[in-house]
């Protein structure tokens, strides 16, 4: 067989492999409470915070929506006419540098243009509270933010196109393997290596809640390596914990303000639902999904690469040359728009089964059902955003969503 014939057989498998562990990881029978339970504890809600939290979303949704369509029109410009391939060129002539500086210049180039709807949002969560940083911690996390992902970008793109210099014919082979590794690799150092440079994280000190939050993971038979606070209070006044990294890595991360804003009780009830995540491998089965899809990509990459109608468009020979980064970055976006509703979709219904586990693990469903109400109010949360737009972009349940089933829950458990 030829290589793009191996090629094609190469996807089908990886799809199909995709489509198989998919089925059996996620939880897709895991459908919202009935929307009569979602209606009534919205009626609960207290109306004025109700309102200001759909104002304060009412305002953000221009400027996002704004910044999609310049990113999509951006990614198209540079990647479907020449002008992408002039701009590598502007940073000389060796396959290398212009991989890397060619392929950080594109993308910086989009960046700015959506720069200033970044400095409007960060405007409007100052003034809804939702933010405490100044203009310079705001401007430092921006720049430590471009750092990172220039360091992750130029490692990705020297590698990428070192494999099609050397290998033109099978680099589609060995960058769908490196980029599945690549993928497996950050789910273990990032925990460790990029965390800690947007926030301080302490061990929590002796006490009840850290001894409880410890118990618990040990009931719940997930292995921590410890309990830390985050000094999210430093850039915000949102409420959060989670659990993060893999095996050695693994750790619960509680964040300041929660210690101040909620009970000792609702601290342990997100806890579960972090824990819930540990507990189904939530971590290291979007991490096989993420590897897989990050190989489909590359290799449907290659196939795309071949149409002649884009090659000419872009004004380049072939896919592996850096010249063709603008064009990789237009098929990059507009995959991840057609797929982003896909994620989204089977990230609730992850979500949904780490809310349950929470309330099977504490067996408080009205504890649960009060966090929730809290982390929507303290965050501004639309507590039950437009059907279409939740559809689309949401990752977790809605919070009328998420207090009915606990309601349901509660019903069943009486």
């Amino acid at each position: 067989m030829t290589p793009r014939q191996w090629a094609v057989t190469a996807l089908v498998v990886l799809l199909a492999a995709l489509a198989a562990f998919a089925a059996a990881k996620v939880p897709w029978h895991r459908a919202p409470a009935p929307r009569a339970d979602q209606l009534d504890a919205l009626g609960r809600l207290d109306a004025g915070k109700v309102a200001r939290a759909r104002q304060f979303h009412a305002e953000l949704r221009p400027g996002r929506y704004l910044a999609m369509l310049l990113g999509l029109a951006a990614a198209l410009v540079l990647g479907l006419t020449p002008l992408g391939a002039r701009l590598v060129e502007l940073t000389g002539d060796h396959w290398l540098v212009r991989a890397v500086l060619g392929g950080l210049l594109v993308v910086v180039v989009t960046e700015l243009l959506t720069l200033p709807i970044a400095i409007w949002r960060h405007t409007v969560v100052v003034r809804y509270g939702i933010s405490t940083q100044s203009w310079g911690g705001w401007a430092g996390d921006m720049l430590k933010s471009y750092a990172v992902g220039a360091v992750l970008g130029g490692v990705v793109l020297a590698g990428f196109f070192t494999v099609t210099h050397f290998a033109p014919r099978w680099w589609w082979a060995f960058g769908a393997a490196g980029v599945a590794g690549l993928v497996v690799l950050l789910s273990f150092v990032l925990p460790v290596l990029v965390e800690p440079i947007f926030n301080k994280f302490t061990p929590m000190p002796e006490g009840p809640l850290r001894t409880e939050l410890l118990e618990l993971a040990e009931r719940d038979g997930v292995p921590v390596r410890d309990v830390l606070v985050a000094d999210a209070s430093r850039r915000t006044r949102a409420v959060n914990a989670y659990v993060s990294g893999l095996g050695p890595t693994r750790r619960i991360v509680v964040y300041d303000t929660m210690l101040t804003e909620a009970t000792p009780d609702e601290v342990v009830s997100v806890a579960a639902h972090e824990l819930g995540h540990a507990k189904d491998n939530d971590v290291l089965t979007g991490t096989i999904i993420g590897a897989l899809g990050a190989a489909a990509a590359v290799i449907a990459l290659y196939l795309a690469g071949s149409w002649g109608g884009l090659l000419r468009l872009a004004g380049v020979d072939s896919i592996g040359d850096p010249r063709a980064i603008g064009l990789l970055l237009a098929l990059s976006t507009v995959a991840g728009l057609i797929a982003g509703p896909a994620q989204a979709f089977v990230s609730r219904r992850v979500e949904a089964r780490a809310d349950a586990h929470a309330m099977d693990l504490t067996g408080d469903p009205e504890t649960f059902e009060a966090m929730q109400r809290r982390l929507g109010t303290v965050n501004l949360a639309d507590p039950d955003p437009p059907h279409w737009e939740h559809a689309m972009f949401a990752s977790h349940p809605s919070t009328v969503q998420r207090m009915a089933a606990a309601r349901a829950y509660a019903r069943a458990a009486r």
